[in-house]
Formats: structure tokens, sequence, C-alpha cells
């Protein structure tokens, strides 16, 4: 996928005529634990039933979400038990359905899986999901198991064939960097068609005639969709955050110039409050406003909120610029805030549709030492404004 940002709006608005997925149901664990064929997908919480069919016992599922399926999305948007987060792969029964009924296919990412059941209430159908170990359409596609190989054998060990009569499925178009259709036409027999954006669009696409209208085909990234990647990027920085803050305050105490306690309320306390200001503007405030950031790398987005951050708490914070300790001060938070802003920025790029993967590794390979090399000078930069102060 090209790097595009031509018609963006507001709400991060893209049209991509071929790579699409069933959006808007999150991203899974990217090194999520493996869910193979062991078990009986039967014995799934989730499972409503079983159906006789002629490739045997199916389970059942329906497109009600329990609160257990619930709770589980919850969790699993807090990063808890995030990378086990699987079902069984194999053929599942939606609803009642026959010979005749459509087949859809998605990765075996719960959240994935329960995100295009929901959207099919009061519908008949097959869904066959593929072993792509826990994690998300989209991701797997780029990893390779959302690909034509297992596809392909997802369709024979289910027994699919003879199960339905027709050759056709309707599968996520952000999976299409993973399949390709002729292949799978050629050593199956099914004919892949590719769904809508959303899933919620399915429905209407499946009594259109597995036609999709142009809207079905835009990619966004809307501000729900941003806001709903937070609080995983604000747990994974807690322990980081928790660390440094303890290491800022224990330097701040021993360098400063007054006894330890007061060192600790004056400087240490500081440090903390700025610490947390650039975590808050590279997890919270970057994703929240990005389509109106400049710049089109992350990294840039991040480390304009970053200076203004780092200006606004340098003039709260009443710094005496005229003396060398003071000007020390300012530079150091100049360096270490934005870099760690920029730094949590960057990690939004795999769940966007900003840019592509041949941008993230570019990008990275320009910002992130520069963001190392400007955190660990700024740090030396902040103690060194701590000892000036004894002067």
């Amino acid at each position: 996928m090209e790097e595009n940002t031509k018609g963006l709006d507001a709400g991060g608005k893209f049209e991509f005529p071929i790579i699409q997925e069933q959006a808007g149901c999150g991203c899974g664990g990217d090194n999520a634990a493996d869910a193979d064929d062991s078990g009986s997908s039967l014995d799934q919480p989730f499972v409503s039933g079983s159906l006789s069919t002629p490739a045997g016992l199916l389970p059942k599922v329906s497109s009600r979400l329990t609160r257990q399926d619930r709770w589980g999305t919850i969790k699993a948007r807090f990063g808890v038990g995030r990378m086990n987060y699987a079902v069984h792969p194999g053929l599942y029964a939606l609803g009642e359905p026959d010979e005749n009924a459509p087949v859809l296919v998605t990765a075996n990412y719960k959240m994935s899986f329960d995100c295009l059941r929901q959207a099919l209430p009061g519908r008949n159908a097959w869904i066959l999901v593929l072993d792509t170990k826990g994690i998300n359409v989209w991701c797997a596609a780029g990893k390779g198991t959302f690909g034509t190989n297992e596809l392909v054998y997802r369709i024979e060990a289910s027994g699919l064939k003879k199960v339905v009569r027709h050759r056709k499925m309707v599968l996520p178009q952000l999976g299409a960097p993973g399949i390709a259709a002729h292949q799978v036409k050629k050593l199956s027999g099914f004919k892949a068609h590719y769904g809508p954006v959303r899933a919620r669009d399915i429905p209407a696409y499946l009594d259109n005639g597995l036609r999709a209208s142009r809207e079905m085909r835009i990619v966004t990234f809307p501000l729900a969709d941003r806001a709903v990647l937070i609080p995983i990027e604000l747990l994974g920085a807690a322990k980081p955050f928790a660390l440094l803050s303890l290491a800022l305050l224990v330097l701040a105490g021993i360098l400063g110039r007054s006894g330890f306690q007061t060192n600790l309320l004056h400087d240490g306390v500081f440090a903390v409050v700025a610490l947390f200001a650039a975590l808050f503007g590279g997890a919270v405030l970057t994703p929240l406003l990005l389509p109106w950031l400049p710049g089109r790398a992350f990294s840039v987005k991040g480390l304009s909120i970053g200076l203004v951050t780092a200006l606004a708490l340098m003039m709260a914070r009443g710094v005496d610029v005229g003396a060398w300790a003071g000007r020390v001060e300012v530079l150091a938070w100049l360096l270490i805030i934005p870099a760690i802003a920029a730094y949590l920025a960057m990690n939004f790029t795999g769940a966007s549709t900003y840019t592509s993967l041949s941008g993230v590794k570019k990008e990275m390979r320009f910002a992130l030492p520069l963001e190392i090399t400007a955190g660990i000078v700024g740090l030396m930069v902040w103690i060194t404004s701590l000892i000036l102060r004894w002067e």
C-alpha cells in the first residue's frame, strides 16, 4: 500500500480501490500466541450449539454478543489477555445457514470474529476462520498468515465443499495483500470477492449481489477509531513511565542544591509532571489531533505536540532564563519531551491508513536514532542544570 495523504480531511478519510478490510473493530495482538486446531471448536464459550452438516457437526454462533464477549473486548483493548484472544480456526454456522448461504472469511483474532458476526443480525451465513495466530486481518495479511495457502488449506480441512453448493466467498479487503485470488480459484475452485471496508456494510453488500458502492470502498481513520487505540498505548508506556519517574525523583533529590525533600518537591515532582506531559502528548493528544497536526510522518506530528507541551510547561514553571541553570533546564525539556512524544506517536502508524509498511520503515530509520539521541542528551543536560544551581 503506497503512502498517500491526498484527500485527507478532518476525519482522516482516504479512498483505496483495492486494499481494505472489515475495518472498525481494532487491531489484534501482533505477537499473539498460536491458536491451532487443538481442542474442540464446540467447547468454546461463545458457541451456542452445533449444526449437522455433510462435513460433520459444526459450531453454531449468534450475532448477539454476550456480556462475556463484550468484557473480553474491553480487556483486549486494555491489553489484558490480548496476545491470546483467539478462536479456533475452522468453519462456523451463523444462525441456520444452508447449502446456499454465503461464506464469509475472517481471521481468528476474536475481536475480528465478533465484529463480523455482530454485523449480521438475523442473517444465516457460514464463517470460515483462518489461523492467523490470533492476529487481525490487516496485520496478518502483511505477515503472511492471512494468506493464499492458509485459505486453500482451510477450505479443504473444514469440508466447505461438502457444505455449500456454490463456489463463492467474501474476503475482507485489507486481506488482499496476502491473498492471490486467481490462485485460490485455481487451487480450490472458489472465487474470492472482496467485501466492504466496514463490517456493518456487509448486509447491504450481500443484498446488492456482492457489489460494493463507492462509499463502501473508502477507508477512514476517524476520531472514534483513533481514540480507541489510546488505552493500550498508555498501558504499554505505564511501566517505563514509572521506572523513569522514580529515577528522575532520585536524581533530583540527590543533585539539587537544597535538602533531599526540598529538591524532590521542587525539581523531582516537576520532572515527573513533564514526563507525564510527554506521555500524554504522544499517546493521547497526537491520535486525537492527528489530521490537524503538521507533517506527514507520525514522528513529526508527535514532535510538534511535544514542542508545544514543553514550551507551555516552561512558561507555567516560570523558569529564570536569565540564569545559566534556567536556560539549560529549558533546553533539557525541549529535547526530552518532544523526543518522547515523537516516539510514542510512531506507535500509531500500524493502525492507521496514513502510511505504508515502506513508509514506516523509512520513518523509523531516520526518526528513531534522533529520538533516542535527543532523549539521552536531554537527560544529561537536565542533570547539568541541577548541578549548575550549586554555583
